[in-house]
C-alpha cells in the first residue's frame, strides 16, 4: 500500500483523515444516556489527546447527549477540533428515528446544536435525508438544503455537507450550494458509492463513510478475518486501512466507547496491506 497523506480539507478546514464518531457514546440504540458517563468523558479525551480533530455528533443522539458529553469533556475547544453535525431527523419518545426537515425544525436543529456545544457557529451541517431512514432514496433536496443555506448565510453554519443521500441528490445539493462532504454508508463490502467517491476526490471534496464493518456476509467477514489474521492484526484495522488506501479524500470516523479500542483504530493509519492483499480484499464486493 502505498503512503497516503493523514490529513484533508473539510472545507477551508485541514483535519486529520482519522477521526472520531461520536454516536454511541449515549444509549442503547442511540437513546439515553450512556452507562458509564466517565468513561464516555475518558474516550473523547484521549481521542484528541491522540490527535483527532474531527468529532462527528449530532444532537439528535441522545437526543442531547454526545453533544452535551462533548462539551463538558472539550470544552473550551482546541482551535483546530473540527465538530462536524447532522440535522434532518428527531427522536421518537420510543427511540425511533423521524424526518424533522422543515425550514422550522431545521433552524431548530442548529440552535440545539449551538446550544448544548456552546458554539456561536457550528463546524459542518451535514443534512441528513429521511426520505428513507435507513437507505438513500431518490426526491428533491431543494427545500430543506435552501433552508439550510439561509441558516449560513446568517453566519450560524460554516460548512454544509450531505448525508443519506443519492448521487443524484449530491448533484442537486452541489447546483443549489456549496457541498463541504458527502456522509453515507461505503466500506468493503457495500460499494454502492464506488463512482462518487472518485467524482468527489476529483473535486476536492471530502467522503465521510460510516458502518466500516457494516453488512457483511459470512464470507465477506471470513475473508476479512482471514486477512486480519495474516496481518496480525484484527478485521477493524483492515477494513479501516483499506477505507483510508481506497481514496485520498475519505475521512474515517470509527465510534467506539473503550479507550483501548479507540487505539486500535487509530493504528490503522500505519497499517500496511500488500498488494495481494488489496486484491482479496477487493473481490469482496463482487
Amino acid at each position: 500500500m502505498s503512503k497516503q497523506a493523514n490529513t484533508y480539507r473539510l472545507g477551508d478546514l485541514t483535519v486529520n483523515r482519522m477521526g472520531y464518531g461520536a454516536m454511541r457514546l449515549s444509549g442503547p440504540h442511540v437513546f439515553g444516556p450512556p452507562a458509564d458517563r466517565a468513561a464516555a468523558l475518558s474516550v473523547l479525551r484521549t481521542a484528541v489527546e491522540a490527535g483527532i480533530n474531527h468529532i462527528d455528533t449530532s444532537d439528535f443522539y441522545g437526543p442531547h447527549v454526545t453533544n452535551q458529553l462533548i462539551r463538558e469533556a472539550l470544552f473550551p475547544y482546541r482551535d483546530d477540533l473540527v465538530i462536524a453535525t447532522k440535522v434532518g431527523a428527531r427522536r421518537g419518545a420510543d427511540a425511533s428515528w423521524l424526518p424533522a426537515s422543515s425550514p422550522a425544525e431545521l433552524e431548530q436543529a442548529v440552535h440545539d446544536n449551538l446550544r448544548n456545544l456552546a458554539l456561536e457557529r457550528l463546524d459542518v451541517v451535514n443534512l441528513r435525508m429521511m426520505i428513507d431512514p435507513m437507505h438513500p432514496a431518490e426526491g428533491s433536496i431543494e427545500e430543506p438544503l435552501t433552508a439550510l443555506a439561509e441558516l449560513q448565510s446568517k453566519g450560524l453554519i460554516r460548512h454544509i455537507g450531505l448525508s443519506n443521500v443519492t448521487y443524484a441528490q449530491v448533484v442537486e445539493g452541489r447546483r443549489l450550494c456549496h457541498v463541504a462532504c458527502v456522509q453515507n454508508h461505503y466500506n468493503l463490502a457495500h460499494r454502492t458509492d464506488d463512482q462518487l467517491v472518485d467524482e468527489l476526490a476529483r473535486e476536492g471534496i471530502a467522503y465521510v463513510p460510516f458502518f466500516p464493518l457494516g453488512g457483511f456476509s459470512p464470507l465477506q467477514s471470513q475473508i476479512l478475518t482471514d486477512v486480519a489474521k495474516r496481518l496480525e492484526t484484527s478485521p477493524n484495522q483492515v477494513a479501516l486501512a483499506w477505507l483510508l488506501h481506497r481514496a485520498p479524500n475519505i475521512l474515517v470516523i470509527p465510534g467506539t466507547t473503550s479507550v483501548t479500542h479507540l487505539k486500535e483504530n487509530l493504528a490503522a493509519q500505519a497499517l500496511s496491506l500488500p498488494d495481494d492483499v488489496l486484491t482479496a480484499l477487493e473481490g469482496m464486493a463482487r
